[in-house]
């Protein structure tokens, strides 16, 4: 009975390795044949279309379809009318397009489906997740007392962060041991510190963990859109007045929107003299380590307590692929558990590593694979040069749209992210209409496929974005997005104008 189910799985027998080289051979050759197709980043067809195209494929069959079909099922209902972050013109969000060498990683990782838990699940994997965290250390400057965990990516490391800093505090400040006893009752005295322009899991991390969202205290941005010191320092005089307790400031290297990198000397200055603990959120910037011009914006990395860093970001990482790193590792006896039919107190003592003990993971994908092959295949040199070209690339971006009247620039980028907008020629005072206008020149461009950048809010106004993570993208392919959208801008303000006039007719 057995033997009919061989081809399915992974198998010495002809059986699996005939069916094995067909999927594989199907696929790949689907992938390649779509890179050709794929003129622009999205087919531009409509929610309904595509809802209606992939229904017609969710059939469950009880008996099994030919490959053949089941290929082109897949192709012409989801792979065609999914958004291709490889395309150069997809500049919405931080998506970035995966490295060969990553992807090739991603079917040994699939084919082994090892558990990153335990040792004697993943025994050649969990040596190289540590030796690849201790590179990692070493390069942001930590010393050999640092430590660190592949993660899901920036959600779970900064949770990680600010459950490691709530455990430490209440230990500190309240003699409670969170991981046994539960939170103290003087728990809700404990507050977060960060920009306004932090990543939102600050909040919701806060809220998981018992503090709630209004535990995290917003610091006012500079001009340059980074954390303010002067503000910290004077919400943490206010705090202290209340009887509230500071306990953790967070930083940002690279936030969402601007790309900005907060000044992380002077914010660690502060957290060094008020005893609190500094986390920095460093998944979009963690990049610049390797960066050949611009690793000194990073340089004070090394001073924050923990660091989330995203390797599918700026690292051009398959999803999902991040890290969370400590300076003291000690500090993840915070997390640590042990069971006895997982990670026996008895392994410690005879030096196995376990890392589900730095983990709040159980079962965890063996993702480090994916960095070393990159690595190996390409080298941190030449990777270093991918991130500093994706920069200037933002930067001339920037410098182009400056150029031109109808484009107001919020940001010098930092990193390769440009918030801007467009400026109708008519009524710029009226902010709703400029809202409109630029509400409808992202939808515009995402309906027809050709173009996909983010829209944003900052002081409440309208804005778009291009995230620049790809370095195939060019200049030229620049300045032919810029014109498109300034064309597109005024054919829609001529629409405005007209239905304005039209209604005003009617009335």
């Amino acid at each position: 009975m057995g033997k009919e189910f061989t081809q399915w799985f992974l198998h010495p027998s002809d059986e699996s390795k005939k069916m094995y080289h067909a999927l594989m051979d199907n696929v790949i050759t689907l992938i390649a044949n779509q890179t050709k197709e794929m003129t622009q980043p999205f087919s531009g067809k409509t929610r309904e279309e595509i809802e209606s195209k992939v229904r017609e494929i969710l059939s469950i069959p009880v008996a099994a379809q030919e490959m053949d079909q089941v290929m082109n099922e897949i192709e012409n209902s989801i792979v065609r009318n999914s958004l291709w972050i490889s395309h150069p013109s997809a500049m919405a969000h931080l998506h970035c397009p995966p490295l060969l060498p990553s992807l090739a990683a991603e079917v040994i990782i699939n084919a082994l489906n090892q558990s990153m838990d335990s040792w004697d699940q993943s025994p050649a994997a969990t040596y190289v997740e540590t030796e690849l965290i201790k590179f990692l250390t070493k390069q942001i400057g930590y010393s050999h007392d640092a430590d660190g965990t592949f993660t899901t990516g920036g959600t779970q490391s900064n949770y990680m962060g600010v459950l490691l800093a709530r455990n430490k505090a209440c230990q500190m400040h309240f003699s409670a041991h969170v991981q046994k006893e539960g939170l103290p009752g003087e728990a809700r005295k404990l507050r977060i510190l960060c920009s306004e322009h932090a990543h939102f899991t600050v909040q919701k991390s806060a809220a998981q963990l018992g503090l709630g969202m209004d535990a995290v205290v917003k610091v006012a941005a500079n001009d340059r859109h980074q954390f303010c010191v002067e503000d910290a320092k004077r919400k943490i005089r206010q705090l202290r007045k209340q009887g509230l307790l500071p306990f953790m400031v967070v930083a940002t290297a690279g936030t969402t929107d601007f790309g900005s990198i907060d000044c992380l000397g002077d914010i660690a200055e502060l957290a060094n003299k008020e005893q609190l603990w500094l986390h920095v959120d460093a998944a979009y910037g963690g990049a610049l380590l390797f960066s050949h011009q611009h690793g000194h914006l990073v340089r004070d990395l090394c001073l924050a307590d923990s660091i989330t860093i995203d390797f599918h970001k700026l690292y051009y990482q398959s999803i999902s692929c991040g890290a969370f790193f400590v300076k003291h590792q000690q500090d993840f006896q915070q997390i640590a558990y042990h069971a006895e039919y997982l990670n026996p107190e008895e392994d410690l003592e005879e030096g196995i590593i376990n890392l589900v003990e730095k983990s709040v993971q159980t079962t965890k994908r063996f993702d480090a694979l994916k960095l070393l092959m990159t690595w190996k295949l390409i080298g941190t040199d030449l990777f270093g040069k991918m991130v500093d070209y994706t920069i200037h690339l933002a930067k001339e971006t920037a410098r182009l749209l400056k150029k031109e009247s109808c484009f107001e620039v919020l940001n010098e980028p930092e990193l390769n992210a440009v918030v801007f907008r467009f400026l109708p020629s008519h009524h710029r005072e009226n902010q709703e209409y400029v809202d409109e206008i630029n509400l409808a020149i992202q939808r515009t461009f995402y309906q027809s496929g050709e173009l996909i950048m983010a829209k944003t809010k900052q002081g409440g106004k309208v804005y778009l974005k291009f995230t620049m993570l790809n370095p195939l993208n060019t200049i030229d392919n620049m300045k032919v997005q810029i014109e498109k959208i300034k064309q597109a801008g005024e054919k829609i303000e001529k629409e405005q104008g007209e239905n304005r006039r039209e209604y005003s007719v009617y009335c």
